[in-house]
């Protein structure tokens, strides 16, 4: 089995299907749609919207008829590209999606005549990243996703968070929804002069809880100068509740228009949000003003949801983005999204013992098998019963009594 994928038990799958179901019935609560897309994209839709370091972990698909001769000697001039994770389109001219978003961005392009807009979809599908394995990373991965595209208002943000909110709480997970803004990070860049480098450092910074504060600093230095790096570590030394760390943004950015704008759309999704969060036992709403999120097309909100009783990384993220659909041809359609790591949540959930004792969802009934005459009689009454919705088996064959007690026992 290749690294990084997974087979699944039945135990597994009815662990997993109670966590998807929990998911799906609260984003049909809240108005959402299903949406399925096909597994392969084109490979110019999925490049460039990640960053630099999302492109590399692209799983590229090789085109067909790569052993015709006459295409040998390109092929080997080529080949060197992909491995370096750049493009060629002699060698690849598709890619298995690396996400839902952008997936998305592109359907809503495509379909947008035919949408009632605001349009709010959820799609719960398999994603591929050429990652390097590791406990809570995987090659294969399920997400599941909720979009709202059509709309800047910022309810939509708030209502994000009370939907994680509700999730996690039906879960009985433990849980804090982190809160940032993309336009924080660009007022940052602003503030040292330095917005030619926003991805750059919207990368350092965003591995801040991997490395730790001497190494972001350590990669900021590569490109910065040392009193720009100075103010970009009084930024990620701001502590406090909510209000102490907007406070003392504001006095950072009272001077640069977009970290301000961005801290004022902060307040407004905390304020709406908070009130009904509070209300609930597993979930708080925290700022975090570290949080970056190394994502490109993010432009306003950022979300992520950490487990506080777990070490492990994200299990929940997402955020605004108010130009998605322009990369494919429609201009100015705003949107805001989040995602569920659903083998990330599996994982905590299975470590903590918080999966119900009755998920178990096999027969619940065994027919003996008594011999020829007695199992057709059985065979009957066990179709009775699944009418009536009782799922249940006949034994497969005439066997000692106390062998069937021990496959009865075994299944529960």
């Amino acid at each position: 089995m290749p690294q990084g994928t997974r087979d699944f038990s039945a135990a597994v799958i009815f662990k997993r299907n109670y966590i998807l179901e929990t998911i799906q019935t609260v984003f049909e609560l809240y108005g959402f749609e299903p949406l399925q897309t096909p597994a392969i994209e084109n490979l110019d839709t999925l490049t460039g919207k990640y960053g630099e370091e999302g492109d590399k972990l692209l799983f590229k698909i090789l085109n067909n008829g790569l052993d015709n001769p006459s295409k040998k000697e390109l092929v080997n001039t080529e080949f060197d590209k992909v491995l370096n994770g750049r493009s060629s389109k002699y060698i690849t001219e598709r890619a298995l999606r690396y996400d839902l978003t952008i997936p998305f961005a592109r359907y809503v392009a495509t379909n947008f005549n035919q949408l009632t807009m605001p349009f709010k979809r959820y799609q719960v599908q398999p994603v591929w990243r050429a990652d390097r394995p590791q406990k809570g990373r995987y090659r294969e991965f399920y997400q599941c996703d909720a979009d709202i595209a059509g709309s800047t208002s910022l309810m939509n943000d708030a209502e994000l968070c009370l939907l994680y909110a509700d999730v996690f709480e039906r879960l009985k997970l433990n849980v804090s929804v982190k809160i940032n803004s993309r336009k924080i990070l660009s007022g940052l860049a602003s503030l040292i002069n330095a917005k030619e480098h926003l991805s750059a450092i919207t990368i350092a910074i965003d591995k801040l809880d991997k490395v730790g504060l001497a190494k972001v600093k350590e990669d900021l230095s590569a490109f910065l100068k040392e009193d720009q790096v100075t103010i970009i570590e009084k930024y990620l030394t701001i502590s406090g509740n909510n209000d102490q760390q907007l406070l003392k943004a504001k006095d950072l950015f009272n001077e640069v228009e977009e970290g301000m704008a961005g801290i004022s759309e902060l307040e407004e999704i905390i304020t709406l949000a908070s009130a009904e969060i509070q209300k609930t036992k597993q979930v708080s709403l925290s700022v975090d003003l570290t949080l970056a999120r190394g994502l490109n097309y993010y432009t306003g909100s950022i979300f992520e949801v950490k487990a506080n009783d777990a070490a492990i990384g994200s299990i929940g993220g997402g955020g605004r983005y108010d130009d998605l659909t322009g990369l494919f041809g429609l201009p100015g359609v705003a949107g805001v999204g989040i995602s569920f790591g659903v083998d990330r949540i599996f994982d905590v959930m299975e470590d903590l013992a918080l999966f119900p004792n009755n998920i178990f969802q096999g027969s619940k009934v065994l027919f003996f098998n008594l011999g020829k005459t007695e199992s057709l009689t059985a065979f009957s009454f066990l179709q009775q019963l699944r009418h009536q919705g009782i799922s249940g088996q006949l034994y497969h064959e005439n066997a000692k009594l106390d062998r069937q007690f021990k496959f009865a026992t075994k299944k529960n």
